[in-house]
């Protein structure tokens, strides 16, 4: 069952509402037949698209295109991701995505992912910059059962490193719940608010870092995969990362002071990770 209620509709939108905001939706299924992933249902409305670039191999790469071309004040956005049994996809973001300031209304972005048994899901956006007085709430769960396997990797960068950019005023919520076999078995929440650049320079927060990034691995060799984790970890420069394992999950975070210095610690460690080449739309 898909979480598609907007988690935020707490915070007023009176001044998005004078506004025409976007709002875009896609809900896209695939299915293993005959050894190779097939796409099965594509729904798309507002400024979401999903395209399917010619890949090698059996399984499918998609790229999520948001054609408003960022995220901004009062935005709303939904993406659903149902692979079905015996089919392996990835999804990709052309770029990196910008949330920009805000005078009040939060954007949102839920994201609802379904994996069914014998079937893998890699969710590898691209990172989020927020501007200056962005405000973001951002959603992600998942459901699988026992015998799937789920990566997800998911960025940010707060402020834009080129202008020298620090967030004087901003928020930013990031909700993450994965269920496996029916049981809640990762429950992140991440609230900044107020003054974001100063919390960042916080020992307990970020140290002064701004580039953050997390991996969550599921599947049923998660856990046995952590010392060989802590040893590619271990060669990292510029950027500070760990890995804990437990409830049949692998997380790994990443902490930089920029994005150039996490994206080539987390590249390497995504190819040797997955066994495979990223997404064309990486590299490009």
């Amino acid at each position: 069952m898909y979480v598609s209620a907007w988690p935020f509709d707490g915070v007023s939108q009176s001044v998005s509402q004078q506004r025409q905001r976007a709002v875009g939706r896609v809900a896209f299924s695939a299915a293993g037949l005959s050894g190779r992933t097939r796409p099965m249902r594509i729904e798309e409305s507002g400024s979401m698209r999903i395209r399917l670039p010619k890949g090698e191999g059996s399984g499918l790469d998609t790229v999520l295109v948001n054609t408003a071309g960022g995220i901004a004040c009062g935005d709303r956005f939904s993406v659903e991701i149902d692979v079905r049994s015996g089919a392996s996809v990835t999804v990709a973001t052309p770029a990196a995505e910008k949330v920009y300031r805000s005078d009040g209304p939060v954007a949102e972005l839920a994201v609802a992912l379904k994996v069914e048994a014998g079937a893998r899901l890699d969710w590898l956006p691209q990172e989020t910059i927020l501007f200056d007085r962005a405000r973001l709430g951002r959603s992600l769960s998942a459901e699988m059962p026992e015998d799937a396997s789920l990566t997800v990797f998911e960025a940010v960068v707060f402020g834009r490193e080129a202008r020298a950019e620090c967030i004087t005023d901003g928020l930013f919520e990031d909700r993450w719940r994965i269920r496996r076999g029916d049981r809640l078995i990762y429950a992140d929440t991440l609230r900044l608010e107020g003054p974001i650049a100063d919390l960042l320079w916080k020992p307990s927060v970020g140290k002064g870092a701004r580039a953050f990034a997390t991996l969550i691995h599921v599947a049923p060799d998660a856990e046995a995969r952590l010392d060989s984790v802590r040893e590619q970890l271990s060669s990292i420069n510029g950027c500070d990362a760990a890995a804990s394992a437990w409830n049949g999950l692998l997380a790994v975070r990443f902490c930089a002071m920029a994005i150039e210095a996490l994206r080539n610690a987390a590249i390497p460690f995504l190819l040797a990770f997955r066994g495979e080449p990223l997404p064309r739309v990486w590299l490009s």
